[in-house]
């Protein structure tokens, strides 16, 4: 049982679906995370000069990072969207790949793949947001004025 099944609730109704993808998640309860793009960039803030599933990799890894920030994890997301640059259609195989090692499989978010004409670096093939749910026991956050 994914660590989400009580926050999030997939909908899948008959006919024709895309494998691996919910058609929508209902949120059940819980506090909404809002990553924003994350892209293929290390540690130190330089490119990943690779192709499309090694900067996927990256892009999942950062998005990791910033869920275990806030107390969740890949299995907490409701949604995300990958933006990739000049998306052509014999990409989807390393698109699914990269994209399956991340998220968790049982319970799939819903999901958007956008072609896009460029991003902000010349370098940058792909960009992923998303959105989460933080599981009971999350950080709490103190607001800012």
């Amino acid at each position: 049982m994914s660590p989400a099944n009580f926050m999030l609730v997939p909908i899948n109704p008959a006919g024709a679906v895309i494998p691996g993808i919910s058609s929508a998640m209902v949120v059940e309860r819980g506090r909404l995370m809002f990553l924003s793009g994350h892209v293929p960039m290390d540690e130190n803030g330089i490119v990943l000069r690779a192709g499309l599933e090694a900067q996927l990799d990256q892009v999942f890894k950062n998005l990791n990072v910033t869920l275990q920030a806030a107390g969740a994890t890949p299995g907490h997301l409701a949604r995300i969207t990958i933006y990739v640059r000049d998306l052509q259609a014999n990409q989807l195989p390393a698109i699914r790949r990269a994209r399956d090692r991340f998220i968790d499989l049982a319970q799939p978010p819903a999901s958007a793949l956008i072609g896009v004409a460029q991003l902000f670096h010349p370098d940058v093939l792909v960009e992923v947001d998303a959105v989460a749910v933080l599981p009971p026991g999350a950080p709490q956050f103190p607001l800012s004025n």
